[in-house]
This record gives structure tokens, C-alpha cells and sequence, in this order.
């Protein structure tokens, strides 16, 4: 239990800044920089901590001046991004080189080359907004072998419109609404739900389409398995 609450605190966007005092403008600016490109910062708060960073910076609490944690998250996105970049192109192909390795297949490197041709360079833009997926999105650009120049074009839009963004939007609600601090907590709640959101509903929406149509095309699913177990 004590595990859990202490797990609660540490993602907690409040206590990560009131924990890091003095330092909290560098500590976010590290935080979004491993957020956004380093394999290891798959679990840090963005969305929220942007959030929360914004909102208490119109209070001036934790030393936060906005214009600098404005500049600072944005550059901070998207030089964490050019390293996952940079760190799939040149670290990937070593890590995919044999196809039977346990944790990385070369077939990972090919889906992730059609997922981008199938998706195109927004992609980088539309990850930074889920959880996750913004880590590692950067690393499979490099792995996949986009186009250093269009990568960094939507890594630059994506960081803007991300780290500027949501950071804007904590600043301007804490401008606006009287003691908003006091929701803060409901308020992380919905981004966090927000965030988790869209990966959800792309995952219902492969399911079902990987799901047969009809009981009979199940059937004829089965089947076909079965004659191939017996030419086998």
C-alpha cells in the first residue's frame, strides 16, 4: 500500500515540482527532454506536468516564470526528440540485427517503416498528445528511416503545439479562475483521461477489425487452420 501511494506522489505533477524546489524550472525542463525521447522516460507526466507548471507559474509558486518554462519546455521537446531520433537511426539497426532476438525482431523495423508510410510524418505531431507513444515515436522515426529533414520540420510543429500549448492553457485558467489550484488535482484527472483517450479507442477499433464479421467466417477461419495442421 505504501508502494502504491508513494508510485501516486512521484506522478503527482505538484509534488514532482514541490519536491524539486529551488530547482523545479531545470527539473521540468529534464523531465520533458526524457519524455520525449529517452527509452527511460516513458512514465513521466507530461501532459500534466506541463499543465500544472503553466497554471502555477500565473501564482508565481515554485519559482516558475513563465516566459522561461514556456521557452525551456519547448526547446527541451524538441532536442528530446532529435536524441530519440538520432538514437534510432544510429543504435536501432544494431538492436534489430538479428531477426530472432528476444526482444527486438527486424520485423518490428518493417512495420514500423509502413506504419509511417501509411500515416505520413504527422504522426510526430499527433503522438506528442499520447502517453507513451511521444517516447517512442522519435526513436521508431529514426529506426524507420524518415527523412531527417521532415522529421525535425513536424518535431519542431509537434513540440510547439505541445509544450507551448499546454503550457499556455495552465497559465491562462490560472489567470482567469480564482483559486484553481484547489481543482487541480480533477482537473490532472481529465488530462490524464484525455491522454489515455485516443490509444483506447485505436485499440477497440483494431480489435474489431481483426475480430471476424460472422460466426460462418469464423468457422471458415478455423478451418482453413485445420487443413493446414494436416498438410503439415
Amino acid at each position: 500500500m505504501l508502494l502504491i501511494v508513494a508510485a501516486l506522489d512521484f506522478l503527482d505533477p505538484k509534488h514532482i515540482l514541490d519536491w524539486l524546489g529551488p530547482f523545479a524550472t531545470v527539473g521540468l525542463f529534464l523531465i520533458v527532454f526524457a519524455e520525449s525521447g529517452l527509452l527511460i522516460g516513458f512514465f513521466l507526466p507530461g501532459d500534466s506536468l506541463l499543465f500544472t507548471a503553466g497554471l502555477l507559474s500565473s501564482q508565481g509558486k515554485f519559482g516558475l516564470n513563465f516566459p522561461v518554462i514556456l521557452v525551456g519546455c519547448f526547446l527541451a521537446a524538441v532536442i528530446g526528440d532529435q536524441v530519440g531520433y538520432q538514437f534510432g537511426k544510429h543504435v536501432g539497426p544494431s538492436l534489430f540485427r538479428r531477426p530472432n532476438s528476444r526482444i527486438f525482431k527486424q520485423t518490428h523495423v518493417d512495420r514500423t517503416r509502413a506504419f509511417f508510410e501509411e500515416h505520413g510524418p504527422k504522426t510526430i505531431v499527433l503522438a506528442r498528445f499520447v502517453p507513451i507513444v511521444r517516447t517512442f515515436a522519435p526513436i521508431l522515426a529514426g529506426v524507420g528511416e524518415m527523412p531527417y529533414r521532415v522529421f525535425t520540420q513536424y518535431n519542431v510543429v509537434g513540440a510547439f503545439l505541445w509544450a507551448v500549448g499546454i503550457t499556455t492553457a495552465g497559465y491562462v485558467l490560472g489567470t482567469t479562475i480564482p483559486s484553481i489550484d484547489r481543482y487541480l488535482l480533477p482537473i490532472i484527472l481529465v488530462i490524464i483521461f484525455l491522454s489515455v483517450l485516443p490509444p483506447l479507442l485505436e485499440y477497440r477499433k483494431h480489435r474489431k477489425g481483426t475480430e471476424p464479421a460472422t460466426e460462418a467466417e469464423a468457422f471458415a477461419e478455423q478451418r482453413e487452420l485445420e487443413e493446414l495442421l494436416d498438410e503439415d
